[in-house]
């Protein structure tokens, strides 16, 4: 039998930081879903007990000689407090709702809703910037609970102009959703982003903390020039030499002190030649990495021209800029606004696209959001580890809900 222990330092009579976290017996899982929770605080009973179903935890607080063991059938009223969440992806969903929304005299967005028309809104920030949505992004949500609001960001998916970048801004978009918002008349909601829509979703918590009841974020990206510079300037290419070459040998060699600058003087080229080649290019990279094993079909969209112009060219237009923030660190240097929202980080160890560095540094200025690192996992957030708990953190928030 393996045996787990919380080794924890107590903060007072009722409250101990957790270093690390085991189970008796060991935990069943798939190989494709282990993951390393972050958990920051274990509220004991007055016992001093923590039941989590039929799973005992053995909490240690060595300075103080205190143990606590549990034995299933003990206490099982705060089972309610600790949960088995769901992780099971839910079925295919079709909107009951869908419309267009005039945001400026330029950009007009698509959006949809599915779900629930009474349930609690939770809005989907897709990432890139420049991807667009799919009908699979409905399927983190418990369809009967949630109402679950999708679109297209400016210029992307069906939102037109396609590709556009006038008037396409972070501040836009910002002010997109706050639009859309109101539009469907919802108070407030729950956000969920991944990749870019995690950049996004914390620039708009941050400028709305009011509206935002919790967030669900993926593959941390918070657009600062490391994480650009390791992506497409050579870092990543150490990992995927092979990917890489055929990305960097689109720019001749004179050119290469800045990729990202040699491909968008080429993504706003006159010529549409040569803005689709360049274009390919920029996606085959990323939808090549994107994963820990090679996925053929998310390869595929970077041979679709219509997908990757939008894709390259917002990406692109983003990262030259910065993501139009005043600062390098202007995500972190803000999380004080957005501190008391409850909150999820899924990361996965192995993420090329966005490394885990920029997760942990979220973790390290947030440590009251909950960090769940996926030991199996890339970026993508249809790797088996990541969706399960992307939808186990979602059946958190909604647990917390159901109980205010």
């Amino acid at each position: 039998m393996m045996r787990l222990s919380i080794l924890g330092i107590a903060l007072s009579s009722n409250s101990y930081y957790c270093a690390s976290l085991s189970l008796i017996p060991p935990i069943s899982t798939s190989s494709s879903s282990s993951s390393l929770s972050c958990s920051k605080k274990f509220t004991p009973s007055a016992s001093g007990k923590f039941v989590t179903g039929k799973r005992n935890l053995v909490l240690r607080g060595q300075s103080v000689g205190f143990e606590s063991e549990l034995k299933p059938g003990d206490l099982m009223e705060s089972v309610k407090e600790f949960p088995e969440f769901n992780r099971n992806l839910y079925p295919n969903i079709e909107p009951y709702s869908s419309g267009f929304l005039k945001v400026s005299d330029i950009h007009t967005i698509y959006w949809e809703e599915s779900g629930n028309p009474n349930g609690h809104p939770v809005v989907f920030l897709h990432g890139g910037p420049g991807g667009g949505t799919a009908p699979s992004n409905r399927k983190f949500f418990d369809p009967d609970f949630f109402r679950i609001i999708l679109f297209d960001q400016r210029g992307a998916g069906k939102s037109t102009p396609h590709a556009c970048l006038v008037e396409n801004t972070t501040w836009d978009l910002i002010s997109d959703i706050e639009k859309l918002r109101e539009h469907l008349e919802i108070p407030e909601w729950q956000v969920f982003g991944g990749s870019w829509g995690s950049t996004l979703a914390l620039a708009y918590s941050q400028s709305h903390p009011d509206k935002v009841t919790g967030m669900v974020l993926r593959g941390i990206f918070l657009l600062r020039k490391k994480e650009i510079d390791w992506f497409y300037e050579g870092g990543a290419a150490s990992i995927f030499p092979d990917a890489w070459e055929p990305f960097r040998d689109l720019i001749p060699e004179n050119e290469r002190e800045s990729f990202v600058d040699a491909y968008g003087k080429r993504l706003n080229s006159d010529d549409q030649e040569v803005q689709y080649a360049a274009a390919r290019a920029w996606t085959m990279w990323e939808m090549m990495t994107a994963h820990l094993f090679p996925n053929n079909d998310n390869i595929k969209r970077g041979e679709d021209d219509k997908f990757s112009l939008a894709f390259a060219r917002i990406e692109n237009h983003y990262f030259v800029n910065r993501g139009f923030f005043p600062s390098d660190g202007f995500l972190l240097d803000n999380i004080d606004k957005i501190r008391h929202i409850k909150t999820t980080i899924v990361q996965g160890r192995y993420d090329v696209c966005c490394p885990m560095m920029s997760a942990w540094d979220l973790h390290k200025a947030w440590p009251e959001a909950d960090l769940k690192v996926i030991q199996d996992a890339g970026h993508s957030a249809n790797e088996p580890g990541i969706a399960a708990e992307l939808v186990a953190a979602n059946e958190k928030l909604k647990h917390i809900k159901k109980g205010a």
